[in-house]
This record gives structure tokens, sequence and C-alpha cells, in this order.
């Protein structure tokens, strides 16, 4: 099979989707690959690192889509891409078609195949091509809202550490999953008190056990969430409905509810955002302020840390590529029931429940 890679175009996003490593085992199974040049610059791969794993460097995204059976990607195809995907191609990359219905029709239109890492499901129900990225992001949430809870950039001034003398920030985590436990170990790392929320007690069981006593449980629901962010100083949005829209779990109203320079750090804005004034942003422009509260809402946080993000990625798409390009996308997916969960959109069919279901579209049955 030829599988291309081509180079990210959307704003500030530095990650590639495969490394030279992963390159060079396809090449290895005899497939050709073909890389736009420049692609892996952001993360730290040069050309000829590619070239040495065995690749071909293209100019151009155009050549790379127009020469390639399967395009392995770290984002979604952006307005721009749309009129490169061919009928019948595969695209494997994060897609949320949830948060997009313009994405959704595009991709409809293309009849390509779309498979979304997002969706690609263990037999456990873990989502083992979504992990890596919510680690990096439930870590960077507690980084990046530090760092807004300064004064100069409108925070209310708190160190969530503090200091001998002066109680540490408090810091809130809506959702237990793989983003809320990565964040609550950075924010208890640091020193902050911490409160995760969930409506699986068994995750929450779970978190007692493992974290420190400055990390404490509470049951999520209207109520509760209210009481807390009259009082935390960093707010985490860390809830995923898998491949759906997330749940509007903090509403405009509740706003007035906050400090003054409160932080909300909303990792879930791929999936349209737990928070109801979440609005996607860029690392060039990360944040706005609704009724004195900051959002910091970017769409991509692992693309600031692009070669942790990309080598993280590689590593556990790079099993799902070679089966793809070795048996070809429908025998991959009939053999392995994991990768056929990630089956989106095929040949302009809508085929996940909960996509068809956000755009009321007809959810036809694939076979």
């Amino acid at each position: 099979m030829i599988v291309g890679v081509p180079k990210e175009i959307k704003n500030n996003e530095s990650r590639v989707g495969m490394t030279p490593a992963g390159v060079f085992e396809l090449v290895k199974n005899n497939h050709t690959v073909y890389v736009q040049s420049g692609a892996g610059e952001g993360s730290g791969f040069f050309n000829q690192d590619y070239q040495r794993a065995g690749a071909t460097i293209l100019d151009t995204i155009g050549q790379v889509y127009a020469m390639s059976d399967m395009i392995v990607k770290v984002k979604e195809p952006i307005a721009q891409e749309y009129h490169l995907i061919k009928k019948g191609q595969i695209i494997f990359t994060y897609f949320h078609f949830a948060s997009s219905e313009a994405l959704t029709k595009a991709m409809i239109n293309s009849k390509a195949i779309c498979i979304a890492y997002e969706t690609v499901e263990d037999e456990d129900g873990s989502l083992p091509l979504l992990t890596p990225m919510s680690e990096v992001a439930g870590r960077m949430a507690i980084q990046q809202g530090a760092k807004f809870l300064e004064k100069p950039v409108k925070g209310r001034g708190v160190l969530l550490g503090g200091v001998p003398g002066v109680a540490p920030g408090r810091v809130l985590i809506l959702g237990a999953g793989t983003v809320g436990i990565q964040a609550a170990k950075m924010a208890a790392g640091l020193g902050a008190q911490v409160t995760i929320m969930d409506v699986n007690m068994k995750k929450l069981r779970m978190v007692n056990d493992i974290m420190p006593s400055h990390v404490v449980t509470e049951f999520s629901n209207e109520f509760n969430i209210r009481k807390h962010i009259q009082t935390h100083d960093l707010i985490i949005g860390g809830v995923l409905l898998k491949g759906a829209k997330a749940p509007n779990l903090i509403t405009r109203d509740m706003l007035k509810d906050m400090r003054p320079g409160t932080v909300i750090v909303d990792v879930a804005v791929d999936q349209g955002g737990c928070v109801e004034t979440t609005k996607p942003t860029t690392h060039e422009d990360p944040v706005y302020i609704v009724d004195d509260v900051v959002h910091y809402c970017v769409a991509n946080m692992p693309g600031a840390v692009p070669y942790t993000s990309t080598v993280a990625l590689t590593n556990v798409t790079l099993p799902y590529v070679l089966k793809l390009a070795n048996l070809g996308w429908r025998s991959a997916c009939k053999m392995d029931k994991s990768l056929s969960m990630g089956l989106n959109i095929v040949e302009g069919e809508v085929i996940y429940k909960e996509i068809a279901e956000a755009f009321q579209l007809e959810e036809p049955v694939f076979a």
C-alpha cells in the first residue's frame, strides 16, 4: 500500500502523523511511504531522517494526497484539505466529528474511508489511540492553568502550590478518566488541593485508592458542581462521551458564581466542550474572558509539545497502520474489532451512531 504523511496545517500544529521509526516499519513490510517535505520538522524529525528510514519526500500536500492510498495524520482535515481527499482513500486520524457538522458533511461528500483514532476501542472499553494524547493534555491542563492563574494574564494571582503560611490553590477536575487522572497527578505534585468529580463510583474509588490525601473525590451532579466552582481557582473540563458531543456541565449562568480570575481549561473542547461558554482557541491566541472568568480552550493542546506527542502517538497507532496497510481496510476491520470501532464514515455513509445522532442523520447499517 502507498501511505502518505502530510504536513499538518492547523494553526500551530507541529505534530506529525508518523515518526521515522514508523516509516521504517512500513517500508520493512514492503509498503511505500510518501512524506511531505518539512512535515516532521516541528516535532524534531527532518527530511533526511525520513529518507534514511526509506520514505520518499514530496514537495506539496497535494502530491501526498494524490499519490497515497492511505493518509496518516494527527488532526482532522481542515477546509483547505477537503478537495484533496479521494473517493475510497483511507484517512486515519483524529476526527472528532460530533463537534463539526461542516467536517462531517465534507467527509460524507468525499466518499473516503474515515477511521477515527478517538473511537478505536478495546474490549474493556478503553480508547488506546486517544489515551496518550489525553495523558499529555491532562498534564498540560495544569501546566497551562497554573500559568493563566497569574495576574498579568488576568488570573486570580494564585500560586497553585502555595508557600509556607499561604494556602495552596484549589483545583476542581470534572471527569476521572485519563485526562482527569493525569491532571490530578500534576496538580497534586505541585501541592494544590484537588477535588475530582465523576458519576462513576468505581473510578472515584480508584482515585481515592491511588491519590494522596490532598486529592479528594466527590460524586458529580449539578448541585455539587455549583458548590465547588465558588471556591476553586482552576477548573479542568475532562469529560468524554466516546464519539459524542460533551455534555455542558457548567452553564453560562454559573460563571457569575465564580471568583474573578478563576481559570477554566476545557480539555473537552475537541468534542464541543463541557462548559457552555467554550469555543475553540489556538496556541497563538489561547484564552478569552467571559464574566471575568479566563477560558483556555485550545483544541490541540498536545501540539504544544510535539516531540513527546508525536512519539507517543506513533507508539500506539503504528500497529493499526500496519494492519490497514498489510490487509486493506475491509479485512483489517473484520479481523480486528477494536479497529472496526474506528470506522466513522465509509464511502459517504455515516456508520457511527453518535455522529448520526449529533446531526440527526440517518444511521445506515454497515456490513
